[in-house]
């Protein structure tokens, strides 16, 4: 089922240059964008220091879900679609397994720590943008379906324990958002 899902996602790959390029380009830059506007949530002025609670939480969550990617690279080792024949690829092969995605784990581990902050519009639009991402990378043959999956998975466990592990107005949440 995963195999068959993941081709049907990735099977216009090649044939449309137009839909190649754009998918290309939010898997290669989707990241840093949604790096970039958490960055800027620091200067906003309505709620300041809850976004910027929300803001420092999710490169938390971000940070700490790579982690655990990297942990359960030790122990699972799953080989690419397109090395398996189940996908076409259109970027450069990858030298890592595919299980966990780390682009699913990055991008939906901000979502989430917006989502945890009670912050709706800021969650929907982090949203949007991971969706794109995480289908990206199906879609160019670099993961299958399930990879990202659990990626997102792991990005809503990370975003979870930074819940619980650093709370809003804490003696530190407080020193570090009145900074700049």
């Amino acid at each position: 089922m995963d195999a068959t899902l993941t081709h049907w996602i990735n099977a216009a790959a090649g044939l449309h240059p137009v839909l190649d390029k754009a998918m290309i380009g939010i898997s290669q830059i989707g990241v840093p964008l949604m790096v970039l506007a958490v960055v800027l949530q620091w200067w906003v002025k309505v709620d300041r220091h809850h976004v910027r609670h929300a803001a420092l939480s999710s490169g938390l969550a971000f940070l700490l879900g790579l982690a655990i990617n990297q942990f359960i690279l030790l122990f699972v080792h799953r080989m690419r679609p397109y090395d398996a024949g189940v996908t076409h690829l259109l970027i450069a092969p990858s030298a890592d397994w595919s299980f966990p995605s780390d682009h699913a784990t990055a991008t939906v581990a901000i979502v989430a720590a917006f989502a945890m902050q009670g912050l709706p519009r800021r969650t929907l639009g982090f949203a949007v943008l991971a969706f794109l991402v995480c289908w990206s990378r199906v879609y160019i043959g670099t993961h299958y379906l399930t990879d990202v999956i659990g990626g997102a998975a792991t990005g809503i466990a990370a975003a979870s324990v930074v819940r619980l592990a650093y709370r809003e107005n804490s003696r530190l949440d407080r020193l570090v958002t009145n900074i700049l």
